[in-house]
């Protein structure tokens, strides 16, 4: 079945093609390591990752390249109130967000460029920028020239004016206008810097994705995703860029936008101390049901985090490992496991993963009245391909056990049989009540006594 993705550029939903026939290319923007990154920059890779498993399905070929900003202002600012050479917070922190990102189900992308080891395309990129006269230097620095791109606004849709008086834009007395920004700046000594024709210095933020999308995937690519955060400046600029140091080619055939993450129903913001960390999240709750919290609401739209959300997905997940436990003895049929039609066609319509996720619930109940191999396939086939029950059913209850003294627990709940058999519902109840407390939750049926640890 075909796939359909809202393309903001054209601002339609529409068909999806490769350029190239079988072979996919998407870009993703990825993190600026100085810090953990909080549960809004994790929307993105998680919900593109779920589009990537679909074009594979589709297309023989997908390079799905995500890039680390390794080379920042903010980077730069944490190392030195923190002390300690740039490249200790650039490693420490890429490697947390690759392990929180692993964590919450994320395959590793087929590339992860670094900034710093493509500063020669960069500067290959900038001096082709500066010979067709869109961009020039001064004082160090070297800028694009956004009046040399007439196209400039129309992935936002707004006139450039427009735009600049709503942004953030730097004024200096070396730009021709405001809205022209950097490609190229000046490093002082304790900076990390590079040599160039302009001097030592270091690549502007937008320029970076440019010359990596363009070194790994080709001067078009076929998606180019992020969140609508990023829409202006970043994208914006990433167009007028590459368009004109490519010689007018088209850049991204597709842009793909995820929405922000309210809590609580108010923006994230450090100034609301209500900025949460991947990092943490992950200490609190299973990292399961983060995914399906992150893929609950269309990708396009806001997605609220609260609380009251995270315990639903767990109860959700609950459900459906509950199933998948009561068909434990069930031998799968041979050979790849199915992905039912009607999940693959909710996401092949733009990527709606509340619609497949409503067919996951359906197999669910499928797979509970008819208790057969094939609707059990169909249930973990739906899952895979939205990276969900890909665990065994009894880790998923016992999550949390290492941290439990479990030969207590067994205990306990011998004590209660004990009570119980003996009539002495007060005790029974009590022992039930203290492990509760314990944050053990109990399951009685005919094959026994149940237990698991309660996350939240």
């Amino acid at each position: 079945m075909p796939i359909s993705l809202y393309n903001s550029r054209t601002r339609r939903t529409e068909a999806f093609a490769p350029l190239a026939p079988g072979r996919v290319t998407m870009y993703l923007c990825g993190p600026t390591v100085y810090n953990y990154v909080h549960i809004g920059n994790a929307r993105g890779p998680v919900v593109f990752d779920v589009l990537a498993s679909l074009l594979r399905r589709h297309y023989p070929q997908v390079v799905y390249a995500r890039n680390i900003t390794d080379v920042d202002d903010k980077i730069n600012a944490a190392a030195q109130q923190q002390g300690v050479p740039i490249g200790t917070i650039t490693e420490r922190f890429a490697q947390a967000y690759r392990e929180d990102m692993a964590r919450l189900g994320v395959a590793p992308p087929d590339v992860e460029p670094l900034a710093t080891t493509h500063i020669g395309p960069i500067i290959t990129m900038i001096e082709s920028l500066l010979e067709g006269g869109h961009a020039y230097a001064a004082e160090g620095h070297v800028l694009f020239d956004v009046g040399s791109f007439p196209a400039y606004g129309e992935l936002s849709g707004r006139d450039p004016e427009e735009l600049l008086a709503g942004a953030r834009v730097e004024v200096a007395p070396y730009k021709r206008n405001a809205g022209d920004f950097v490609l190229w700046k000046p490093s002082t000594p304790e900076l990390p810097g590079w040599d160039s024709p302009w001097g030592r210095g270091r690549p502007g933020w937008h320029i970076e994705c440019s010359a990596m999308s363009a070194a790994h995937l080709g001067e078009t690519i076929d998606i180019h995703a992020g969140g609508v955060d990023l829409l202006f400046p970043h994208h914006e600029n990433e167009i007028a860029q590459s368009t004109c140091a490519h010689g007018g080619k088209l850049f991204a055939r597709w842009w793909l936008h995820n929405g922000m993450l309210t809590f609580d129903g108010r923006k994230m913001s450090k100034s609301l101390g209500n900025v949460l960390l991947v990092h943490e999240l992950l200490k609190l709750h299973p990292p399961e049901a983060l995914r399906l919290r992150l893929l609950s609401g269309h990708y396009r739209q806001p997605l609220d985090w609260s609380e009251a959300a995270i315990a639903q997905a767990v109860s959700t997940l609950d459900g459906w490992y509950r199933v998948l436990r009561e068909l434990a003895a069930v031998e799968l049929p041979a050979g790849e496991l199915p992905v039912p039609e009607r999940v693959e066609a909710a996401l092949c319509d733009d990527l709606n993963t509340p619609q497949a996720l409503a067919e996951l619930s359906v197999l669910a109940d499928a797979a509970r009245q008819s208790g057969s191999a094939e609707a059990k396939a169909a249930l973990l086939g739906g899952g895979a391909l939205l990276g969900l029950l890909q665990q065994d059913p009894q880790a998923w209850f016992r999550r949390g056990e290492d941290a439990v003294d479990a030969a207590h627990v067994e205990d306990l709940l011998q004590q209660r049989q004990a009570a119980r058999a003996a009539r002495d519902f007060a005790r029974a109840d009590a022992i039930r009540n203290e492990l509760a407390a314990m944050h053990i939750a109990i399951e009685d049926s005919a094959q026994g006594t149940r237990w698991s640890v309660l996350k939240n």
